[in-house]
């Protein structure tokens, strides 16, 4: 897959990080470019500024620190606020910003925002002009297919995008209904792809170096959008660059590099949340991890209960190194999926 340009910048490989509240904070943006993403993109930010000044925001605002170029999302139903958050995460070190119309929960969609914003398309107009118009840095927009299986208006969207000078598109091939259930239609992401000329970037279900391949050849996009699939395997990114690249399938990662790469997330979380929240946090990413390992039910029940940061990596290490015995018995385990 060639480099895809997003205004005077180059996503090398075309893959990119998709956005996910509460797990795509700096140390796991800064662990998935390092381990192959072409561009990682921060969690959703509001654009009502007046709650900012929370901890889960401030956090959420630090772009100090993060891989070049530093995309931040935002989401809201208001066009002037829109516009207004997009010039102060830009003067914050935001160099493209990404507007979400893609989330589908409830507590977005209420507020008419994220992909409840397809039902109005005089709206999405409103507010695509208005945060073009209000930075000079790229903006990107993430959409799903339409609001329902009647209403898939992903295509007049994009077109509305396209006008509005918004510079890439990333298509969710669900719509807003469907939440995350059922297969995802590629079919409509292709026909984005040919009725626009910006570049089109393919979400949803893309959990393999071979599905990527799958989905690229089904839509004809310039790249693709890897979420869920990154969760407990940030190296999904290295292994679809190389299969895209080579045919080949790189081997599966070998338990310790495994342990090396979770324990360097564990610290980092560490240090980026301060002890009590980034105890609480590590605790989603380490089941994530171990999620195929033998025995990870049990110790996730026990890993739970741990309160500090020198309880959470010795018992990493502990489980590892039983893994490890497991391996030189020869009973087959101890290699990650």
């Amino acid at each position: 897959m060639s480099a895809v340009r997003i205004g005077p910048y180059t996503v090398h490989n075309g893959l990119i990080l998709a956005p996910m509240a509460g797990v795509t904070d700096q140390p796991f943006r800064q662990l998935c470019k390092q381990l192959g993403a072409g561009l990682v993109v921060s969690e959703m930010v509001t654009s009502d500024m007046s709650l900012w000044n929370s901890r889960k925001s401030r956090l959420r605002m630090i772009h100090e620190g993060d891989p070049e170029p530093r995309s931040v999302q935002i989401a809201g139903g208001d066009a002037q606020m829109l516009a207004d958050a997009a010039r102060a995460n830009v003067e914050l070190g935001a160099q493209i910003i990404d507007i979400n119309m893609g989330c589908p929960a409830k507590k977005v969609c209420n507020k008419a925002a994220g992909s409840a914003l397809l039902k109005d398309e005089a709206l999405v107009n409103e507010i695509l002009q208005a945060v073009v118009a209000a930075v000079d840095v790229p903006v990107t927009l993430k959409i799903r297919t339409g609001w329902d299986r009647q209403n898939k208006n992903g295509l007049t969207v994009a077109k509305i995008a396209e006008q509005a000078g918004i510079t890439a598109l990333a298509v969710h091939g669900r719509t807003r209904a469907d939440l995350y259930t059922g297969e995802a239609e590629y079919d409509t992401i292709a026909a984005i792809k040919q009725a626009v000329s910006i570049p089109v970037f393919a979400n949803g279900d893309i959990d393999s170096p071979e599905k990527a391949r799958q989905v690229l050849h089904a839509t004809g996009v310039d790249g693709l959008l890897i979420g869920r699939a990154a969760q407990g395997r940030p190296w999904i990114f290295r292994e679809i660059e190389h299969f895209l690249q080579t045919g080949e399938t790189l081997p599966a990662l070998e338990l310790f590099e495994v342990e090396r790469i979770l324990l360097e997330h564990l610290a980092a979380l560490h240090v980026f949340y301060g002890d009590v929240m980034g105890v609480r946090i590590a605790r989603k990413h380490v089941g994530w991890y171990l999620a195929t390992l033998p025995g990870a039910r049990e110790f996730r029940a026990h890993f739970n209960r741990l309160e500090d940061t020198e309880a959470q990596c010795a018992n990493v290490r502990e489980f590892f190194a039983g893994r490890y015995k497991s391996l030189e018995a020869g009973d087959g385990e101890g290699v990650a999926a």
